[in-house]
Parts: structure tokens; C-alpha cells; sequence
């Protein structure tokens, strides 16, 4: 049976006693129901931020009141954003709140699929390079820094299931709205080089990335997540090992202190915590690489449709796509308001954005907006507009990007089996007052 994500609080109703094996490796015992002993009370405490003095005395099945429910689920260092989930972790920005050039990292969304790991001391931090190379590597992070160029980018990172709530019929998984993605400024040195400073040999078509978040079950023999990226996206100049976010650290939920940003593809590419590249002879087969994690059927299928497994294909860079951040979704303009000011961003996984139409009358007409040239490569991009509102009552803000290749958001999604690549226009409503 596929293991499924499901919430703390989801966990605990359905059979507390092995929640508490799962979540904490707490076992019932009819002395000492609560017992909590090794890696268990040490993944409780690191979970509730605080040791638990009198953990022997825990009923099983409590679940602790820091943690009790997600609406109460404090992540430090984050602001604002959507907790969709606390096991794993995940949560997501509304688009208001994305109307920075550069995400600010209390801003950033968070998509973990295991544990957060507790010891991340950059210090003490190694990254093996190894596979098909002639010199395998164990570099420190000042070894990074020292022996490789140093560089910085804006560079988006989007979740490959962002959009997943507007699927119809709803595909499993975490019902992301429009709000997990980022662009942060990453500071690192290039993939490419440390690879060739390894002696990557002509067999190396792809990458595995193997980071230090434990498994959910606290299994130490199972990878909470190993994707890879092919060995073109690998050598492309903007994929960075990182270890810097808009100027310091990286957030402990972002990956601290090392992590991959490969912009423009599924956010599930850029591992984090990373602690190894393996370069391969065959594209990777680590956990979620195979069946239909981060694949999508290789043709259009019907809403709803079974697919075969082996008609699925590992998903690449992602589909052009614009963001409304402002106004607000919900906006009520006083009366007498005859136009309306509205900005956001459009990026796309390959190329560059070559135009963002935006309409207010359900896209009979479209009004071309100013376009704004991105800093670099894989940053996405500003623009703006404004929009005639004739009189009073309900509009919607329709944006619609088109890329360097012509490919143009499109007004209904088409359907996946696991809800990726959800690229649809992005609407807001507003209402003008009588």
C-alpha cells in the first residue's frame, strides 16, 4: 500500500497508539503507556521546539497541545503562510503576499516530504559527490566557498503540485491553491562545477540527490525523498548548490545549510539538506522517482482517467504561469471607481515571459500589460497594469502569460492523475460599491 501524507491531528484520530509508533517511535505498555525513549522523545522535542521533562508520564495517543492542530501550527521564521499540513510540514503563501521581486523568506512556501533533521550545523556539514566521476569528493561548505566560484541569483522555485485544489475530479495529495512558489535571491556555487571538479565521465546522464531529512516512519534505512535532474539541467550555469537565501542562512525549512535550487523545474528537484549527488548512468531511481510521483501522463487524458503506470513520464521544467498579487482577492473599491491598478509575477520553467494580457470582462478583451526584464535567467517577472472598470458590481481579474515559445496559460487545466502542472489563468474578483 502507497504511504499517504495525512496531518498530525488525521494521524492520532485514526489509531493513536500507532500514530505514536510512526510519528515519535512511542510504544504502548500497560505500566507506561507514554514511554518515549531515543530518537522518539528526541523527534518530539525537536517537533514541539523544547524538551518534555516528564514525557514517562504521556499517555499514548496525546497528542501534545503544541502540536494539537494545525491552525495553531507556529513555524518560526515564517509569516503569513497557509499550514496545509504538519505532517510532513507543508505550507503555502497567498498571493498578496508574493508581491515582492524577491520573496522574502519568511515568505517562502515550505514543502517538506519527511522529517526536518535536527543536527545542521554548517560547520560540521559534508557534501559527497561520487558515481560517475573520476575523483569522488567530500566538500565542506567552506570548502564550497573557497574552491568555486560564488554566485548570486533570483531564481523561482515552484511546487510540481502547485494549483492541485482546482482539479476536478481532486487529485490526492496536498490542495496547494496558487501559492507554492518563490523567487529568493540564492547564493551558492554552480552544479556544473563542482561536478567537473569531480571528473564527471561521458556515462553521467543524470543526478540522484540524496539530503539528511529522515523518514517519516523514523526508519533510518528509508529516504524521505532522492529525485534528480537531468545531466543538461545539472550543467546549466543557474543550478546552484546554495547555501545562502537573500543575503543569510537558509531557513531551516528551506533546507539549512546546503541545498540545491535547479530553477524552472518541480520544486521536488532541488533537494534539501543535501548531503550527496550521485552522478548516474541512467536517469535516477530513488524514492518518488518512480510510479506516478512527479510524472504525468504522456498524453491528454480525460478528468479522471486511469492511467497506466508505464504511460507516465518524469515531469520537466514547468509550464508558463502569472500570479496576480495585487489587489488582493476580494477587493471592494469605493463607488465611482473607474480603474483599477493591478501588478504580479509570470515565470515559466525554460525560456523567458514574452507577454501578461490581463482582462476584466471574463476575457472578451485583453489589455497587454507592462512587462518588466528579469534579473537573470529563471527569475520570474514583474508586471503591471491598469484596468477600465465601467460603473459598479462584481469583476474578475483574469492574467494570462505567454512564453518565448508561444505557449500560453490556458483558461481550464488539464487533468493529471496526481494534479501537477496546474498552469491555468489566475483570477481575482473585486466589487465596486453603488
Amino acid at each position: 500500500m502507497a504511504n499517504k501524507e495525512r496531518s498530525l491531528s488525521e494521524l492520532y484520530a485514526e489509531d493513536p497508539e500507532r500514530a505514536d509508533y510512526l510519528v515519535f517511535g512511542r510504544v504502548a505498555h500497560s505500566d507506561r503507556r507514554g514511554f518515549l525513549k531515543g530518537a522518539g522523545l528526541a523527534a518530539m522535542g525537536a517537533a514541539i521546539g523544547a524538551t518534555i521533562p516528564f514525557h514517562r508520564n504521556m499517555p499514548a495517543g496525546l497528542v501534545p497541545q503544541a502540536l494539537a492542530a494545525v491552525e495553531g501550527f507556529v513555524i518560526e521564521g515564517k509569516d503569513g503562510l497557509t499550514v496545509l499540513g504538519d505532517r510532513p510540514v507543508n505550507a503555502e503563501t497567498p498571493a498578496h503576499l508574493l508581491d515582492d521581486d524577491i520573496t522574502p523568506i519568511e515568505r517562502h512556501f515550505i514543502r517538506n516530504n519527511g522529517m526536518v533533521p535536527t543536527d545542521v550545523d554548517p560547520a560540521t556539514w559534508t557534501l559527497r559527490v561520487d558515481g560517475e566521476v573520476d575523483n569522488e569528493l567530500e566538500l565542506s561548505i567552506d570548502d564550497l566557498k573557497n574552491q568555486f566560484e560564488v554566485v548570486t541569483y533570483a531564481l523561482q522555485i515552484e511546487c510540481g503540485g502547485n494549483g492541485r485544489s482546482a482539479f476536478n475530479p481532486p487529485a490526492r495529495g496536498n490542495q496547494w491553491t496558487v501559492g507554492a512558489v518563490g523567487n529568493s535571491q540564492w547564493t551558492g556555487v554552480r552544479m556544473r562545477d563542482v561536478l567537473m571538479a569531480a571528473g564527471v565521465r561521458d556515462s553521467f546522464v543524470y543526478t540522484g540527490h540524496y539530503g539528511a531529512d529522515p523518514h517519516l516512519s523514523g526508519d533510518p534505512e528509508k529516504d524521505a525523498i532522492s529525485r534528480g535532474i537531468p545531466a543538461y539541467k545539472a550543467m546549466d550555469p543557474y543550478t546552484l548548490i546554495a547555501f545562502e537565501q537573500n543575503g543569510g542562512p537558509i531557513h531551516l525549512m528551506n533546507g539549512a545549510p546546503l541545498r540545491v535550487v535547479a530553477p524552472g523545474y518541480p520544486g521536488s528537484a532541488s533537494q534539501k539538506w543535501l548531503t550527496r549527488i550521485w552522478a548516474r548512468d541512467q536517469e535516477h531511481d530513488g524514492e518518488k522517482m518512480g510510479g506516478m510521483s512527479y510524472r504525468v501522463p504522456g498524453y491528454t487524458v480525460e478528468p479522471g482517467a486511469e492511467v497506466p503506470t508505464e504511460d507516465m513520464v518524469v515531469m520537466g521544467p514547468m509550464p508558463v504561469k502569472s500570479l496576480i498579487t495585487s489587489p488582493e482577492d476580494g477587493l471592494a473599491l469605493p463607488a465611482g471607481t473607474t480603474s483599477v491598478d493591478v501588478r504580479g509575477q509570470a515565470w515559466v520553467g525554460e525560456g523567458f515571459i514574452s507577454r501578461v494580457d490581463v482582462s476584466v470582462d471574463f476575457g472578451k478583451t485583453w489589455h497587454q500589460a507592462d512587462l518588466h526584464a528579469p534579473p537573470n535567467p529563471f527569475s520570474w517577472q514583474r508586471w503591471t497594469a491598469t484596468l477600465p472598470l465601467p460603473g459598479r458590481g462584481y469583476y474578475e481579474v483574469w492574467s494570462r502569460a505567454t512564453d518565448s515559445e508561444g505557449n500560453q496559460q490556458p483558461f481550464a487545466v488539464s487533468w493529471n492523475p496526481r494534479g501537477y502542472n496546474n498552469n491555468t489563468m489566475h483570477r481575482i474578483g473585486l466589487t465596486v460599491a453603488a
